[in-house]
């Protein structure tokens, strides 16, 4: 009898190695030597031929057909991909996928991953092994076996927000055989990296596998900002090749930056009456220039993780699944943000604007799934249905300078260095190792977010026949958040002593929502090797959606003798999503071809009433798109991925906003965003990775990624009146970045990355008002990689 053995993975054919921690020097040596006993039984790596990017089955058990038979864009990306491109973290791999950008971290989360899908920001809407992950914090790749990109409304799978779709990160987990593969890479800007991934099988049915990962580098072209990660990723199973299948695994990683606060923009001395100024940052300045201040400036995460799953075969045909997760991440920083709010800039100086927080964050999560396959007369059915249970706890709390007036500093009066207490540097000869001479402390008054929800869901790939099937999905969540705000407190003028608590209590807010949403899919197959489909799905953003962890469109907004008619007050925004795409598998089903046109639109967008500060469901937004995207091989020597994406995005009705005119009176006009793109969504993005394999030991690659203008933000010039329309941008780029690899021996193989080829400076990031993030130069790295 046969039975479903493991969840759904994709697989590899290139055995990439990763390995040799120095910190785990003992656990290398012990691993070697476990590796000797056991050589016969251990797999030869294959790399006569390219490696194969094209994936046939999402990892996600709620995608119920394989994805040529999935009516929605959905981009898989591969161990193998992440691995020759040199990829570190969750934003180096997603490079890779055009229409998806990063925005500069807001509400709280400055240097966190913030990804924009489509459009939308969906820093919420990250999932690892299909359970949400909330943490604002930089994802590393070094336990991940792929990353999917749902595009498009998912909360019919991930639950609230996904309006422009879903980010799923799936981990490494126990298999059957033997194997110890390891990585040592150095590089330029003190570049390290040593990774290993032991995998060793025990009894019949056993194995554990060790990921473990130690890194460190200057940011390369950057004078100041570094980065130090730490991971280990244990785990264990029971039963694997059984009906009954069990797997225990632990995460552990902590990181110690030196955050990197970006250029900011060129404000000039003044605007003209009326017209649109586009603002980019300052220019003819040194890339290196750092505006922070050694020492004082840190970012320190830590994430902890314990999950258990349960599999077990009702049947040949059915499954059940449980997946149980406990999670606690914190964030701590202080950075500094270079300003250009005070007319500094213009005069050739930068305020050094203090920006501090700490953040717990925990979530206890566990979903319960049955799939499987089944017939009803000549209709096959392939379903998965569920039910998910969670609770999401945060509390925000933040830094208090001490004993320096810093807020008299802001428009640097006494110019740069000791004349404005060091608060004040140079723009274009910034000094980071002036003496700071404030001190900070925590100010133990933070605001606590709770969100607990409670899913049912059920998805059916319906095959009515060889040619046509209907796939449709139903979730209905019951979510209750709530904000509780800070004691009330007072602080003395200037900011020179420590907030007092005053007496009062800590104000709560609540709300408590349904949502329903939905999605359905028609498939056409005019071949065996190809689908034209049509779809339509859903989302819902609440308020509270991201527990304060950055910056959301349907906060609660919540504040002591606030508004009556906040986010408490409002239903969640709803957003839909029409597509209509095709795909194929083409060259002997080698290479995968996937096409889409699509809308967004957001009808019940949340805007505020300036003239009272009370907020309404009433807004307007859409976004109106084109896709195309590649994986596979073009011939045996030749593999590619990549693909283009078109967004043309629109803020139809924004509300207003208020502002001032040449007499200084206080006018009301339309919001400055009103027709105009969103920001952080470029009209045009590419990318392209290829690899070329002229010979069994020699491997070539070589990548580009194209991005066009994008804008961080609007807003009216004041003492206009609406007249001048501000906009803040970056300018497009193209990046370069090549790979070499040389295959020594069977064991043994050299991969040289030279990234960003022709030390283009680029910004990958606009924030709306204040600065853009600089992306790094040039850089090399050498890795070797080796198996046992």
């Amino acid at each position: 009898m046969t039975y479903i053995r493991s969840r759904k993975h994709s697989t590899s054919r290139y055995l990439n190695a990763h390995a040799a921690t120095r910190t785990a020097a003992t656990l290398v040596a012990l691993g070697s030597v476990g590796a000797a006993h056991a050589q016969g039984a251990l797999k030869e790596v294959q790399v006569d031929a390219a490696p194969d990017y094209k994936v046939e089955q999402s990892s996600s058990s709620k995608q119920t057909a394989p994805l040529l038979d999935t009516p929605k864009s959905v981009t898989v990306i591969p161990q193998e991909v992440m691995t020759q491109i040199n990829a570190t973290t969750l934003t180096e791999a997603l490079r890779t996928t055009p229409g998806i950008t990063f925005g500069a971290g807001e509400g709280g989360n400055p240097v966190g991953d913030r990804p924009f899908l489509r459009g939308y920001d969906s820093q919420a809407s990250t999932f690892v092994d299909g359970l949400r992950d909330i943490a604002p914090s930089t994802r590393e790749v070094f336990n991940l076996e792929s990353v999917e990109v749902v595009k498009g409304p998912d909360s019919t799978s991930g639950g609230r927000g996904g309006a422009g779709g879903t980010i799923n990160l799936y981990t490494k987990a126990p298999k059957q055989e033997n194997f110890f593969l390891g990585s040592v890479g150095l590089g330029s800007d003190k570049y390290h990296r040593e990774t290993i991934d032991w995998n060793r099988s025990f009894g019949e049915n056993g194995a554990f596998r060790l990921n473990l990962m130690d890194f460190g580098a200057d940011v390369a072209g950057r004078n100041g900002p570094s980065n130090k990660r730490f991971g280990i990723a244990p785990s264990i199973s029971w039963g694997l090749g059984t009906p009954t299948r069990v797997t225990l695994s632990l995460f552990h990683m902590r990181t110690d930056d030196v955050p990197d606060g970006g250029i900011p923009y060129y404000l000039p001395a003044s605007f003209p009456r009326f017209g649109v100024v586009e603002l980019q940052p300052t220019y003819g300045f040194d890339r290196k220039n750092w505006y922070g201040v050694e020492g004082r400036d840190f970012r320190k995460d830590k994430s902890d993780s314990v999950t258990l799953q349960v599999e077990h075969d009702i049947s040949p045909e059915m499954k059940l699944r449980n997946i149980t997760r406990f999670t606690k991440s914190s964030m701590d920083y202080i950075w500094t943000q270079p300003d250009d709010s005070q007319g500094n800039v213009a005069r050739g100086l930068v305020w050094r604007r203090f920006n501090g927080s700490m953040r717990d964050i925990d979530t206890f999560a566990n979903a319960t799934e049955l799939s499987g396959k089944l017939q009803t007369g000549s209709v096959k059915h392939s379903y998965v249905t569920g039910l998910e249970l969670s609770r999401e706890r945060a509390d925000n709390d933040s830094y208090t300078q001490v004993n320096r007036a810093y807020t008299a500093q802001q428009k640097c009066p006494g110019g740069a260095g000791v004349g404005s207490s060091f608060v004040c540097t140079s723009l274009y000869y910034p000094t980071s190792s002036d003496p700071w001479l404030g001190t900070f402390v925590p100010n133990g008054n933070p605001t606590s977010y709770r969100t607990d929800t409670a899913s049912l869901y059920g998805f059916d790939s319906i095959e009515l026949s060889p040619q046509w099937i209907v796939n449709a999905g139903l979730r209905l969540d019951s979510y209750k958040t709530q904000q509780t705000n800070p004691y009330p407190s007072t602080t003395a003028t200037g900011g020179m002593a420590l907030p007092v608590l005053t007496s009062g209590i800590r104000t709560k807010f609540e709300r408590n929502d349904t949502l329903l949403n939905y999605q359905l899919g028609v498939v056409y197959k005019p071949a065996s090797n190809g689908s034209i489909y049509a779809s339509i799905g859903t989302s819902s953003t609440p308020g509270g959606n991201s527990l304060g962890q950055g910056s959301e469109s349907q906060a609660l907004s919540g504040t002591v003798g606030g508004v009556a008619n906040t986010a408490i007050d409002l239903k969640p925004e709803k957003n839909r999503s029409i597509e209509l795409g095709t795909k194929w598998d083409l060259l002997e089903r080698k290479l995968s071809l996937t096409g889409a046109i699509f809308q967004i639109e957001t009808t019940n967008a949340r805007i505020t009433n300036p003239t009272d500060g009370t907020v309404s469901l009433a807004g307007d937004k859409q976004v109106r798109g084109f896709e195309l995207g590649f994986s596979g091989n073009i011939t045996h020597q030749l593999s590619v991925f990549g693909g283009y994406t078109l967004l043309d995005s629109k803020g139809k009705n924004l509300g207003q906003s208020s502002t001032t005119d040449a007499s200084g009176r206080t006018v009301y006009v339309p919001n400055a965003g009103t027709g105009q793109p969103f920001p952080n969504t470029p009209k045009h993005s590419a990318s392209i990775w290829a690899t070329y394999k002229p010979t069994s030991d020699w491997t070539f690659g070589l990548g580009a990624f194209y991005q066009s203008e994008v804008y961080g933000g609007f807003a009216w010039a004041a003492g206009t009146g609406g007249a001048t329309l501000i906009k803040r941008s970056v300018p497009g780029y193209t990046r370069i970045d090549a790979m070499a690899g040389y295959r020594v021996n069977k064991s043994f193989n050299l991969q040289l990355n030279v990234q960003n080829l022709t030390d283009r400076i680029y910004y990958n990031t606009a924030y709306s008002t204040h600065y853009a993030n600089i992306a790094p130069g040039r850089s090399v790295t050498l890795t070797g990689n080796f198996s046992f």
